[in-house]
């Protein structure tokens, strides 16, 4: 099962490149994957009709009881073969449907054969979480599907419509399956469903899983998104809405039954909001003139009688309930897809406006016949024998005395009655010859590409569902295996075609004769104007939900996004002082305080609170950058004292860094502080910078009086050398023990990066300099020298000297930086290979090539940077993340956990010998990460700034 699944997967990500080359033909080579699947999964028939339960475990996280655990019995064989069945022959009408031209081909079988291997995952899934991830799944690419018209407003819209509400149905089962899960002691769903946890809570938990299964199914009040999802291609409308996701929820409806169909709320929930989405959908379709809507409103109602009888409960209703579920998947999918020939042949989806087409296309009309038959439950389809099961169901529970039986089984029959009307409706509309009504041009009246592909699979769904009535008696062992998993399985009965003149066939005559009667009546009151799907109260109230939201957030939004930095800093700090307050009172303080450790702290902690208050005082800017950065070299010269030099030197080189971009931003704002905006609440500023001081030292002492037991970081000497065998605890820490936090920090840091030169460039986050190749950096050194020298008398040290003013440059500071840049060079790549067990690492290995680079900029101006650094500042950060997650999980394909390290010592002659460590690949990616940054800083901040400095300059010379 795995490996069908990984099929899927392979396949979604082959086909769009196979499209490139082949077009629409792609698709029959993505049937051959459903087709595939289809016929594994029929090899686990002999064993399930036996009784067995096929199942495969995989170990996902073993220490929260996690595994990638799929499960096939009767219920998930008998899905199974509907989701795949149904999607080889909805690809084959793929080829047919789509021009070799159509954009987007690739792309759209991808992802249909993606959504394909989630429900098939789904349907198989035993682990709650895992049956989660694909339920979400299913609606993010039927999100992808539906919006496959990304240029039509209408398709987003709807694709929009429907992620929101499935996926928001979704998030409150999880909730539900969690709860149910920890009341359980299993996240087994097989182990949930044969002992149901003995809890007040189950009914809650129980509720909130139905939530998720009524917003996917599309039942009331979350009917509306289904209709509006019409805006997909055909294909999606067969395969999505009437044979695979919607059938999730009915699905997980008939997986939990057995075990908790007897819990408060289910049968109200269910049977009730099952009866009104079945009488609402008819009513709905019967007002349709677009012949795909009727179709849509009147899969809302056949959803809503599927619902009534999955969640009715008892070994009858689960076999009456999969019947009806596989009568839809045929009926319903067939008539979509002829909808689709329909639209193509005719050029219109108004039943107003087609006349005559059942002549030109008599297969086609007879198969909308025999689907429609199947539909309204008449001899002899096997919507029949689906139908009779189920009033069967309702007809014993209302003579055993249960109210709800014949309450349901007027509904049931009312709705039944609307649908055998608005099928007729249906058949009437897309094929019967209309007098008054123009004949359509005769280029316009055969389907496009009258081909096999196209009429096979609609007529082949069509005609299964019509001749598997008489027929229907082989479905029976299956049946029996489903109805095993109920307490009164012995009640279930069997399947057959004809059980004798019974009450239930009684009220199918009745329901046949009021659906014709209905038929004829609307016949000739056709609607004037035709309906969309955003006309319905369900649709209307979720755009009013929606400008709601929207409203709201515009209020809350301009409350507190004000657009002032001061506001913004005030709000968070008060927020964290507030919130550590009111822990606080409560912890314990130590019984004793050090006041220092070292006769140099205090000195040095005074001069830190000495710039502190002078930064708070400073009427310019780059003074208080400074003070401020003075609080920053204080901090590191503590960190020495307190024997970490690797975070003494980390910190002295990101003030540096820091210093260096707060300048390049300083030149863009006005030198003195308040030039523009004067400061304001003053008091209020300074009591709110006295209370983080306090709360922060509150912090200290009480984390100081908090420790009650040895701490971890006691081992990490030792559990350094033994796990990432190195003898720099630090750099260990980040490159194996702490691995997966440095990961999370470079994606901070490559978001960041990102951001900043988001707001700076517009287009591309690279300037647009032109790269000098070294060959000829080399051959014009020589030649920029004499230029310079025979215009003013002096050299060019940098390749970009001379492009700077006069009065910008500085021969002193170009030199300094030609002797010292390859030196830092050398530096940064040493610290970064002796950091395993030495002070260094990637991060401050980075930093000193990124102060390089940084010289090389201040000396030399833009193009200088564009030199020294001639590559994309993107690529960098992409391939040193890539490094770092290779190293992270490469091990994995050695049978290792994450992270795990391996070693050799290389031997250097007289020089020594140096230790090599695979993290050190690990922190190569950290060491790019971090040159990344540098140089999309300088391009952005530094090199950006100065070109459109440049520019105004111009601009204003030219005025």
């Amino acid at each position: 099962m795995l490996a069908v699944l990984a099929a899927f997967a392979v396949g979604a990500l082959v086909v769009p490149v196979l499209a490139r080359r082949f077009g629409r033909a792609v698709f029959p080579l993505a049937a051959l994957v459903p087709a595939a699947a289809f016929g594994h999964a029929l090899t686990a028939l002999p064993a399930v009709l036996d009784g067995a339960t096929v199942t495969e475990i995989t170990p996902w996280v073993p220490q929260l009881g996690l595994a990638l655990s799929f499960r096939i019995d009767a219920l998930a064989l008998l899905l199974v073969l509907v989701v795949t069945g149904v999607g080889a022959l909805v690809f084959l009408y793929c080829t047919a449907y789509f021009t070799q031209g159509d954009a987007g081909v690739g792309r759209f079988a991808g992802i249909l054969l993606a959504f394909a291997g989630s429900m098939y995952g789904l349907v198989l899934a035993d682990d709650v979480y895992l049956l989660f991830a694909f339920w979400e799944a299913t609606s993010v690419f039927s999100y992808l599907l539906i919006g496959h018209n990304r240029g039509k407003r209408a398709s987003r819209t709807a694709a929009l419509q429907a992620l929101l509400v499935t996926t928001l149905g979704g998030l409150v089962m999880l909730v539900g399956l969690v709860l149910l899960s920890h009341l359980g002691g299993s996240t087994s769903l097989s182990e949930l469903i044969a002992n149901p946890p003995q809890h007040e809570l189950v009914p809650a938990a129980i509720v909130l899983i139905l939530v998720g299964v009524l917003s996917k199914s599309a039942i009331v009040p979350f009917h509306f998104w289904l209709p509006g999802a019409m805006a997909a291609p055909t294909p999606v409308s067969a395969y999505l809405h009437a044979a695979a996701m919607v059938k999730a929820g009915i699905y997980l409806t008939a997986r939990l039954a057995p075990g908790y169909a007897d819990v408060p709320g289910w049968r109200e929930i269910l049977v009730g909001l099952g009866l009104v989405t079945l009488l609402v959908g008819a009513v709905q379709a019967l007002r349709q003139t677009d012949l795909k809507l009727l179709l849509a409103h009147g899969t809302v109602s056949q959803l809503g009688l599927l619902v009534v009888i999955a969640g009715w409960g008892g070994a009858a209703g689960g076999i009456a309930a999969v019947l009806l579920l596989l009568a839809h998947a045929l009926f319903k999918s067939a008539l979509f897809l002829i909808v689709g020939i329909v639209d193509h042949g005719t050029g219109t989806r108004d039943l107003r406006r087609i006349t005559g087409f059942g002549r030109r296309a008599p297969v086609l009309a007879a198969a909308s016949a025999a689907a429609v038959l199947s539909m309204a439950g008449l001899p002899i389809a096997f919507g029949f024998v689906a139908k009779e099961a189920v009033l069967t169901v309702l007809v014993d529970a209302g003579a055993a005395g249960e109210a709800w039986g014949w309450i349901t089984l007027a509904g049931v029959a009312a709705g039944s009655a609307l649908t055998l009307a608005y099928g007729i409706r249906f058949v009437w509309g897309a094929f019967a010859d209309k007098a008054g009504v123009d004949a359509l041009p005769a280029e316009l009246s055969y389907p496009r590409g009258e081909t096999a592909a196209l009429f096979v699979p609609p007529v082949a769904l069509a005609g299964l569902g019509l001749l598997a009535g008489p027929f229907a008696s082989v479905i029976d062992p299956l049946a029996q295996r489903i109805a095993a998993a109920y307490p009164d399985a012995a009640e279930a009965g069997h399947v057959e075609f004809w059980h004798g003149l019974e009450p239930a066939l009684g009220v199918s005559a009745l329901i046949a004769g009021v659906g014709v009667l209905i038929a004829g009546l609307l016949a000739r009151r056709m609607p004037a104007d035709a309906l969309s799907a955003e006309s319905t109260w369900g649709a209307r109230a979720y755009r009013a939900t929606l400008r709601g939201i929207d409203t709201v957030s515009a209020v809350v939004t301009g409350l507190t996004q004000r657009g002032s930095l001061p506001f913004y800093l005030a709000v968070i700090l008060l927020v964290a002082v507030a919130s550590t307050w009111a822990v606080l009172p409560a912890a314990p303080l130590p019984a004793s305080v050090d006041l220092f450790q070292h006769p140099a702290q205090p000195v040095i902690g005074a001069l830190m609170i000495a710039a502190a208050i002078a930064a708070t005082v400073a009427g310019k800017r780059f003074q208080a950058v400074v003070l401020v950065g003075v609080t920053g070299i204080g901090m590191a010269a503590l960190f020495a004292i307190q024997g970490a030099p690797d975070l003494a030197i980390t910190q002295v080189l990101i003030e540096i860094v820091t210093l260096v971009v707060v300048v390049l931003v300083l030149r863009r704002l006005p030198a003195r502080l308040g030039a523009k905006h004067g400061s304001s609440h003053r008091v209020l500023r300074a009591l709110l910078g006295v209370a983080v001081g306090l709360t922060m030292a509150a912090v200290v002492l009480v984390a100081t009086g908090s420790r009650v037991a040895e701490p971890i970081s006691a081992a990490w000497p030792e559990l350094a050398v033994e796990i990432g065998h190195g003898y720099n605890v630090v750099n260990v820490a980040l490159v194996d023990m702490r691995g997966w936090d440095t990961m999370g920090e470079l994606t901070v840091v490559i978001a960041a990066a990102t951001g900043v030169a988001s707001l700076i460039f517009i287009r591309t986050r690279a300037d647009d300099l032109p790269r000098v190749s070294r060959r000829r950096q080399r051959e014009s050194i020589r030649e920029r020298r004499a230029a310079a020298e025979a215009v003013d008398g002096r050299g060019s040290w940098l390749l970009a000297g001379r492009t700077l003013a006069p009065h910008n440059r500085s021969i002193l500071l170009e030199v300094v930086v030609r002797l010292l840049f390859h030196a830092l060079i050398v530096v940064s790549i040493y610290l970064l290979l002796v950091g395993h067990n030495a002070v260094g690492g990637g991060f401050a290995g980075g930093l000193v090539a990124g102060l390089a680079l940084i010289a090389r900029y201040l000396a030399g101006g833009r193009h200088e940077l564009a030199v020294a650094a001639p590559f994309d500042a993107g690529k960098v950060l992409g391939a040193g993340l890539v490094l770092a997650a290779g190293a992270a999980t490469v091990p994995l394909l050695f049978g290792a956990a994450p992270l795990t390290s391996a070693w050799f010592t290389l031997d250097l002659g007289p020089v020594g010998s140096l230790d090599v460590v695979s993290s050190t690949v690990f922190d190569i990616g950290v060491y790019l990460v971090v040159i990344g940054l540098v140089v999309d800083v300088l391009r952005s901040l530094g090199a950006e700034l100065d070109r459109q400095q440049e520019s105004d300059a111009d601009e204003k010379a030219l005025a």
